[in-house]
This record gives structure tokens, sequence and C-alpha cells, in this order.
């Protein structure tokens, strides 16, 4: 990996992105945040260290997240433990010169939130002349809290030109949708591609040029596969004067607890980004499923990405099994709601034309479910209101439990700890039939 530059240069994060994607590099990310500057600095170092093509990451802490400036203040200030770096909270030259000789051209960094009112962050990050971050309007809101999704989205709207405007000054700041990952797992993945491509386009309609779509890995490799194409095929049509590019998210539900499992889970993360065109991987570690990871443990999770990638090679969109297909009745529909996306986003929840399964935020209609099929894949069982031109509604036999939500919710854990499979026994583990009585529906 080239060496950082010593002083921050606008636009580092695009340029960066751009230049991977056209040497079809694929860029892998770890979600690394820690309070102490000294600390954050030594990792964000090492990342750039690591026998990889990398980029850093800024991820905040929850006081943070939610706005409370105050109460991160006081833990760095008290000596807490936080699980993130309080950005807003610490001074200016604090977070420059953790970042002096670090970031650069060579080396972006990116800032990592989970805010639904992201102002006062996106200020600290341009103060810090840092130039991209992530999120959204749905995606940094429903998941996280009970903020009504009509200020997220106003909040959302004001960050969004904050950041655009350094486009006056030459720059080509770059925003990144969490879209894709909505709820870590369980959301079909039709829905995850209509999220990631609607936000993407919100970011747009707000000034944004430079932007990149999620999709995070879920259950099933060919189904994932499809997804992440038809997310691809969206976004050409969706954003034709816009530099993007597709984010992979390694799994983002309950985590293998065996280091063998966890790592070829991200080995297979990796794997997908390279067969479906993603330029970029955000990585998990052997420690996700008991604590934070350490700086060691996320460098062994960008390396282990790393080498997977090197033996993968692009392939074909699998046979279609509709994904693109009810992905474009998601979007199309709630964009004729309102020329103005925000509140059409607004609207759609309402009605619920976008409704996520399992989602117990107050502006989601909470109608729509899914369950895992005998065949591994995600699939809609009930689908509410959503605008797919059908309706479904799972027999009785075929209802979920509260004991088959949770074996769904352990699939990929289980299947990933399995020690035969972790034998080698087979090259790509497939899932095990889900019976009624398992919880499937």
């Amino acid at each position: 990996m080239p060496s950082g530059e010593s002083a921050p240069a606008a636009g580092a994060f695009h340029r960066f992105m751009a230049d991977a994607a056209r040497t079809g590099t694929l860029v892998v990310q770890p979600r690394m945040g820690f309070a102490d500057p000294a600390r954050m600095r030594a990792g964000l170092i090492a990342t750039r260290a690591a026998d990889a093509t990398t980029v850093g990451t800024l991820t905040l802490d929850s006081f943070t997240r939610v706005g409370d400036y105050a109460a991160a203040a006081r833990a760095v200030a008290q000596g807490h433990h936080l699980n993130g770096y309080p950005l807003v909270s610490m001074d200016r030259e604090t977070t420059t010169g953790l970042l002096d000789g670090v970031h650069g051209p060579g080396f972006p960094v990116q800032v990592r939130h989970g805010s639904a009112r992201p102002g006062r962050i996106v200020e600290a990050l341009v103060a810090a002349g840092l130039d991209a971050t992530e999120g959204g309007p749905v995606s940094y809101c429903l998941p996280y809290g009970r903020t009504p999704l009509a200020t997220s989205v106003r909040a959302w709207a004001e960050a969004c030109r904050s950041l655009a405007a350094l486009r006056g000054t030459g720059a080509e700041p770059h925003l990144e949708t969490f879209g894709g990952c909505m709820l870590g797992q369980l959301c079909p993945p039709s829905l995850l591609v209509a999220l990631s491509v609607l936000e993407a386009k919100f970011f747009h309609r707000h000034g944004l040029r430079s932007v990149s779509l999620s999709y995070a890995q879920q259950i099933s490799p060919e189904q994932d596969e499809e997804a992440v194409h038809a997310l691809r095929a969206l976004a050409a049509d969706h954003l034709p004067d816009t530099s993007w590019h597709v984010v992979v998210y390694a799994y983002m539900g309950v985590y293998p607890e065996t280091r063998a499992g966890a790592l070829r889970l991200v080995a297979d993360a990796a794997r997908l980004a390279v067969r479906t065109g993603a330029a970029r991987l955000i990585v998990k570690t052997p420690a996700e499923s008991a604590r934070i990871p350490s700086v060691e443990e996320n460098v062994t999770a960008l390396e282990t990405a790393a080498a997977a990638a090197r033996t993968a090679r692009p392939a074909p969109p699998p046979p279609s099994t509709g994904i693109e297909a009810e992905a474009r009745s998601l979007v199309e529909a709630v964009l004729h709601l309102h020329d103005d996306l925000g509140q059409a986003l607004i609207r759609a929840f309402a009605h619920g034309y976008l409704d996520v399964p399992f989602c117990l935020h107050p502006d989601n209609a909470g109608r729509t479910h899914s369950f895992i099929s005998d065949r591994g894949r995600l699939e809609w069982s009930r689908t509410g209101s959503l605008p797919l031109g059908r309706s479904t509604a799972a027999p009785p036999s075929r209802r979920l439990t509260s004991s088959g939500l949770l074996h769904a919710l352990n699939h990929v854990k289980n299947r990933y700890d399995d020690p035969a499979a972790l034998l080698g026994r087979a090259s790509r583990p497939r899932p095990p039939r889900i019976s009624a009585a398992a919880g499937g529906r």
C-alpha cells in the first residue's frame, strides 16, 4: 500500500476509489474506531501498512451517533472507554494531528457513524480536512432509534448540501449509502437493492456526484451475486452523470464464534465482491461475536479478504430469479410518489411501498415478512403493500415462530461454525433445509 502524504488532500477518497476501479483492484476497509487519538492513529497506520489495498476508517462512538456530544466529551475527559472516535467532541487540532502524515491521496480516510442527524458530524469531518462519509436518511434512521423519518430526511438533505459544498473548492466529496445493509440480515435482496439506489439518488439530488451503493452479504452466494449485479444495473440507469461504485459488506448479522468460521465468511465476502465487480469491501473480524476488535484483528481480516480477492475473478450474472425486476418496481413506485425524493421516501413508508421486515421503527408499516426457504434463500413470505404486482402470505404451517426466528438469525453463524464445513468437505457450504417446525415460513 502506498504511504500517505503529509497533508490531507481534497477529494482524496473519490480519486483513490476511481483509480482502484480502473485497475480492477478490490479495496478493503475496516470499521475501526477508538476514542484514544494515539490508538486511532496507530490503527490507521496499521491499516495503511496491511498487505492489501486499503482505505482508513474513523468509526464514531455511540454518544456522537445520537447527538449527545456533551456525554462524549465527559467520557473523554474522565478517561472512560468509548466504542469509537468522538469526532465532534474532539478539538480540530487533535483530529488533524492524528491524521497528519497518514491521510492523503495514497490513503484516504472515511468517517462512519450511524446518525440520523449528521449535520455536526459533517461539519467536523470537513473541518478536519476529510471528504468522505456514509449513511442515509432511511438507513441511518429506521434501524437505530425512534427519530421520525421526516426529521432524518431534512437533516440528511442539509448534511448532503454541506458536504456537496466542497465541490465549490474543486474537491469531489464522497458519500456512501448504507441502504443495502438494513438491519443486517433477513431482509430480501430486492429491498436492499432498492433502498441503496434510492438513497444514492437522494444524495445526487442534493449535490453529490461521487457516491457508493452498499449491499450486505446475506445467506445465499448465488442470490447475493444476482443482487449485486442487479444493484449495478439499476445504478447505471439511475445515476448516469455520477461517479459511483458498489461496496459489499461482510455479513452483518450474528457472526461465527470460531476464528476459522469468521475468516472463511469474510473470505467468501471478498470473493463475492470480485465476482460481481464491486470495488470495495467492508470487513468484519473473528472478534465480532464477542467484543470490539483490536487493531491486529482488523489487519488479519483485511489481509484475509485481500488474499481471497486475489484468487477470484469476475463472473457473469447468475440466472435471474426476479431480484432486479422487484427492485425496479420498488424504485419506480417510490419515484412516482413525489418530485421531491425526500417526500417520496416519507410517503413510501407511510403507504407501505417500502416496508422492512422485523423493523420496529414507528414509521415502518411492519406488514412484510421474510423467511429462509428450503433452497437456502431469503424470500418474501408476506409482501404487505409492496408494489410488486403480487401478494404472498405464508400458509399456517410455514409461519415464523419465536424459535424459528432465532434459528434464522443464527443460520449463517451455525453454518460457518460447523466443523464439517471448516474441514473443507464442501467448497461452498450448502444451507441446511429449514423445515416448518424449525421456523421456516
